[in-house]
């Protein structure tokens, strides 16, 4: 027999919503796996035209000379601050957790850092801003982050 006496369904269903809430993403950091500057553009661009260099975040972004208006209207209205770094511009905190994974996808979550999605499912989205909503949302839900209501 137990001898602990059952909770209200109200006090469960509290500690329930409680351990199921997600965390909140303040802020989201994009790394391309490319150096900025002209001398990092201008490489990006020749090991591109030579097929020796791929930035698969480049490709969601950016078409062949400038940033996809697409994007820009996505980045714009995502709910939290969208910094995107070439890896020549990423602060501490960023390169420690980045390393050589680029490009890649971070989420800033109670004053840390969390990887969310790396070069693998970077590349999935085959340059596709919709396939590459998709997979972040996926990567949110899995991690259990929401962001940050934009109100």
């Amino acid at each position: 027999m137990n001898s602990t006496s059952p909770q209200a369904p109200d006090e469960q269903q509290d500690r329930l919503d409680a351990t199921a809430a997600a965390a909140t993403v303040t802020g989201l950091v994009m790394v391309y796996d490319a150096d900025g500057g002209v001398r990092g553009e201008l490489s990006y661009v020749w090991g591109k035209l030579r097929r020796t260099a791929h930035c698969s975040l480049c490709s969601i972004t950016h078409g062949l000379t400038r940033e996809r208006r697409s994007w820009t209207n996505w980045r714009d209205g995502v709910p939290v601050p969208v910094t995107v770094l070439h890896r020549n511009e990423r602060d501490p905190d960023v390169e420690a957790l980045s390393g050589d994974r680029t490009p890649c996808v971070l989420a800033h979550v109670d004053g840390e850092l969390i990887y969310l999605l790396g070069p693998g499912e970077l590349d999935a989205c085959d340059g596709d801003l919709d396939v590459f909503e998709r997979v972040l949302a996926g990567a949110l839900d899995r991690s259990n982050l929401a962001l940050a209501d934009a109100s």
